[in-house]
């Protein structure tokens, strides 16, 4: 027996100089990937780029000061703004509650569930873009099925331009991005639900609650952490989607701007708008939707936690 803890001790105790062999390699790749990236962004932020390193000039916050002072950044930059943050909502809500739904759904299945669970995540492990293409063909007013279908069932007011309607484009591209990704709430929901002992809810049914009291009082408590989980990441996805939008859109966010986003103003400023300072103003852009989202991730992370502590 002491031989046994003795090894034990042994083996708990790493050599620092292995613990930093084990972390390197995946910290060198993620600074040289996010970190490096990050900081480099800030740095040319802070910048007035004239063309050469001879004509760069500090300064300071006068790039920031420009997005919220001159066109076109005072009027594209509220608009896609908007846009991010009406994703965001619509995909969390349609996304947390269909995801949930069809998890406990999938959860009573026996041995179809795995079939179900793979067809729910098949979307989102295709390209954006080529969801984004594909859905664009689909919803052609000229020869595609969605609007042959409504015809056809005699719906001629409904088969309408879908892409091409300002009223229709954000809600569409809302609808898309639910339908690629709703495989990974059901997963993830899927698999809690997997983790709460059913001993719970048979406790609960004893008590006389009935279906909807078990999953209100019991199930949704314990599921906390997962929906924290899902709405953080759905809120960085929202805020930082790109490729969609530009499937359906373009780099301008067609129709008149109705699917522009914060990362298609900053594509359009970087590479498009051909200004001296573009990469000044793009970086003081993208600094600022990454201090957006950290922030959001961080006060979301705050109201989850304390949500886990006040139902412990």
């Amino acid at each position: 027996m002491a031989q046994k803890i003795k090894y034990a001790s042994n083996v708990q105790r790493a050599p620092a100089v292995v613990v930093v062999l084990f972390i390197l390699p995946a910290f060198a790749l993620f600074a040289a990937v996010l970190l490096y990236p990050m900081a480099s962004a800030l740095g040319y932020s802070l910048f007035e780029w004239r063309g050469g390193a001879n004509l760069v000039r500090f300064n300071w916050f006068e790039n920031f000061v420009v997005l919220f002072t001159e066109q076109p950044y005072v009027e594209q930059m509220p608009r896609a703004f908007l846009h991010n943050i009406a994703i965001f909502a619509g995909t969390l809500v349609l996304q947390n509650s269909l995801g949930l739904f069809l998890a406990v759904q999938l959860h009573k299945l026996g041995r179809m569930r795995r079939l179900f669970q793979v067809l729910y995540t098949t979307p989102y492990l295709v390209s954006p873009l080529v969801v984004g293409y594909l859905w664009t063909l689909l919803l052609s007013p000229s020869f595609g099925p969605v609007n042959a279908a409504l015809e056809w069932l005699g719906l001629e007011s409904l088969a309408v331009s879908w892409l091409g309607e300002p009223t229709t484009a954000l809600p569409v591209l809302i609808l898309v991005s639910v339908w690629q990704w709703i495989g990974f709430p059901v997963l993830l929901y899927g698999a809690a639900l997997g983790a709460i002992p059913p001993e719970l809810s048979d406790a609960a049914s004893v008590d006389g609650a009935d279906g909807w009291r078990r999953f209100r009082h019991v199930t949704l408590p314990l599921l906390t952490p997962v929906i924290g989980t899902v709405s953080i990441l759905t809120f960085i996805g929202g805020m930082e989607t790109f490729t969609l939008p530009y499937a359906f859109g373009g780099a301008t966010g067609s129709p008149a701007g109705a699917t522009d986003v914060l990362s298609l103003l900053f594509f359009r400023v970087s590479f498009q708008s051909g200004a001296s300072n573009a990469l000044g103003v793009s970086s003081a852009l993208a600094t600022l939707l990454f201090l957006f989202i950290l922030g959001g991730a961080l006060l979301g992370r705050r109201m989850i936690r304390a949500q886990e502590e006040r139902l412990s």
